[in-house]
């Protein structure tokens, strides 16, 4: 049957006839086409996981034994509450702001618990929203390519600050201050907590008195991405600048996630933690994030969050995921210090040093969009348009090829691209 034909008859148009298709996700794209290469020397710096030497996103050794346990000591499959899992929300709140935080003392924060680091940076977006429909959410440039989306869709107003330059691999520090400083009171600020995507390039400590300063000052609200705690000095020094921060305002919103750390990537685990003046203006928020949620998704999934909060309370288990997170933090050092050896080589120089002190799974490469196609398409090394490479991608058994395929490229780019 011609369903148009006959809906045409009726005076209508089907539902979906006016939707076109869209262009794959950048990230995704580049998954796909990563698959579809037969290549035997194919390189994926694109997709951001954590690989270990074989190339695996591992299961974590204590993640394996929490969930025995988990599975073994479960009587239903009922919902939690739409708050998530009361202990896994304490041990959060605590592992991110510390046992003594003000915030925490003067029972000011409220935490639940949030499909993913997405989730809570979507709920976070829907509560400010609420809030203050009109606000500006001021982005770093460049930031993670979901976060426009994610908080863009809420139907907030997004502007970008300078955070980076990618052909000079250094931060813009001076220039995200004055732009900081035009932002209208009231206003929201997005940092990366530590490990900023896609760059790898972190505000040191008096950096961060900095931007607390300004942040104080202004009257901003900041809105802190915590996706990688533990993946660049520890869980402690990782989440320093969130507590500085949620320090001296007195209002802040912390997004956190566990697909990293915990390695639980499709369990969807993360939380979001929301800092009001007092208790009772905390407690007003978190009814509206209740709210929110229950009309997005309802209640969040358990299963994850079951297995972290059981490693967090297990002396055993929570000793044994830190030297595990340990181990997954080394790695990607080395990784970078090897890249960073072998591009110098390859090069003759020592331009790629910046891989050495950047922090995290990623870096900018610093090189053209055509560059980047010609890595994919001559030597099957694959990376996001804008440069942007996944270092737990790096292998000791690829650096070499990835940098010397970089160099040919390098020389390869016309004069002052």
């Amino acid at each position: 049957m011609d369903y148009n034909v006959a809906a045409q008859k009726m005076g209508r148009k089907l539902l979906f006839q006016q939707l076109k298709r869209l262009n794959p996700d950048t990230i995704l794209g580049v998954m796909a086409k990563f698959r579809a290469d037969t290549s035997p020397l194919k390189v994926d710096l694109g997709v951001g996981v954590y690989r270990d030497l074989s190339g695996n996103t591992p299961v974590l050794t204590c993640v394996r034994s929490a969930e025995q346990a988990v599975l073994a000591a479960q009587t239903t499959k009922s919902y939690v509450a739409a708050a998530g899992r009361e202990e896994f929300n304490r041990a959060v709140e605590e592992m991110v702001l510390g046992k003594a935080h003000a915030a925490r003392r003067d029972r000011r924060a409220r935490t639940v618990q949030t499909p993913g680091g997405c989730g809570a940076l979507r709920v976070g977006a829907e509560l400010i929203r609420a809030a203050a429909p009109d606000v500006t959410v001021h982005v770093s440039d460049p930031t993670w390519g979901n976060h426009q989306p994610l908080l863009g869709s809420s139907g907030l107003r997004l502007e970008r600050y300078p955070y980076y330059d990618a052909a000079a691999h250094r931060l813009r520090f001076g220039a995200m201050l004055e732009r900081l400083d035009r932002a209208a009171a009231g206003d929201v600020v997005l940092l990366h907590a530590c490990c900023h995507n896609p760059t790898g390039a972190d505000l040191d400590p008096a950096q961060w008195q900095e931007v607390a300063q300004l942040l104080t000052r202004r009257r901003l609200v900041p809105f802190l991405d915590l996706a990688y705690q533990g993946f660049a000095v520890d869980l402690d020094a990782d989440a320093a600048g969130v507590r500085l921060v949620a320090e001296q305002v007195p209002e802040a919103l912390v997004a956190v996630s566990f697909s990293k750390n915990l390695g639980l990537y499709r369990e969807r685990v993360g939380a979001l933690i929301v800092i009001g003046e007092n208790e009772t203006r905390a407690d007003a928020c978190l009814s509206h994030v209740l709210q929110i949620a229950r009309s997005i998704y309802s209640m969040p999934p358990d299963h994850g969050a079951a297995i972290a909060a059981h490693i967090f309370a297990s002396p055993k288990l929570r000793n044994e995921w830190i030297e595990e997170l340990n181990l997954m933090r080394a790695r990607i050092a080395d990784m970078r210090a090897l890249l960073a050896q072998h591009l110098a080589e390859a090069t003759g120089g020592g331009s790629f040093d910046f891989l050495r002190t950047q922090r995290g799974m990623f870096s900018l490469l610093g090189v053209s969009v055509e560059a980047v196609e010609r890595l994919r398409d001559r030597h099957h090394i694959y990376m996001t348009p804008d440069s942007r490479m996944n270092l737990a991608g790096i292998m000791p058994h690829n650096a070499h090829y990835v940098a010397e395929s970089i160099a040919a490229e390098l020389l390869a780019e016309p004069a002052g691209a």
